[in-house]
């Protein structure tokens, strides 16, 4: 596939650029066995067609959930298991939607912007390696339709 998405967002809601987007996403890290590529490209496309806040994957390594690529801000490099919305997300190997990060306790502040977030754990054999983190600096952003097209994603990465 062409390194380019098309993207129709003027009118479109959030579920129709998902399914516009998702098959496009799968297309575009098919085949291809480079993690970091697949993870930087996953990161741009939702970062392109969202325009969200932030965009990245912590990946497990040592016991501690490690800054891989991203689209955005600088971001915390190391969060532990079981803190802040990541490692929460980790620990329970569940999707965690947080509509005020502000409410959320125990909240890692990588951003005083960032205002909700959403949290994939990517689990392979029932073992989390890997997290998609997603920002916005608007409150209330995701809900299960997010939640949704994101984990489908997630499945396409292979680790």
């Amino acid at each position: 596939m062409a390194e380019e998405l098309i993207l129709s967002t003027k009118n479109s809601s959030k579920e129709e650029v998902y399914i516009s987007l998702t098959p496009q996403i799968k297309a575009l890290i098919e085949g291809e066995e480079d993690l970091v590529a697949n993870l930087a490209n996953v990161a741009a496309a939702l970062k392109e067609a969202f325009d969200f806040f932030w965009v990245g994957f912590y990946i497990v390594k040592n016991n501690q959930l490690v800054l891989g690529p991203f689209q955005g801000p600088i971001a915390c490099t190391r969060i532990g298991y079981g803190k802040g919305v990541c490692g929460t997300s980790w620990k329970e190997n569940k999707t965690i939607i947080v509509d005020d990060v502000n409410e959320f306790p125990g909240h890692i502040a990588c951003s005083s912007l960032s205002q909700s977030e959403i949290v994939v754990p990517i689990a392979r054999n029932n073992e989390v390696v890997a997290v998609l983190d997603v920002d916005s600096d608007k409150l209330s952003q995701f809900d299960e339709v997010d939640q949704k097209y994101l984990s489908q994603i997630v499945e396409y990465i292979n680790f």
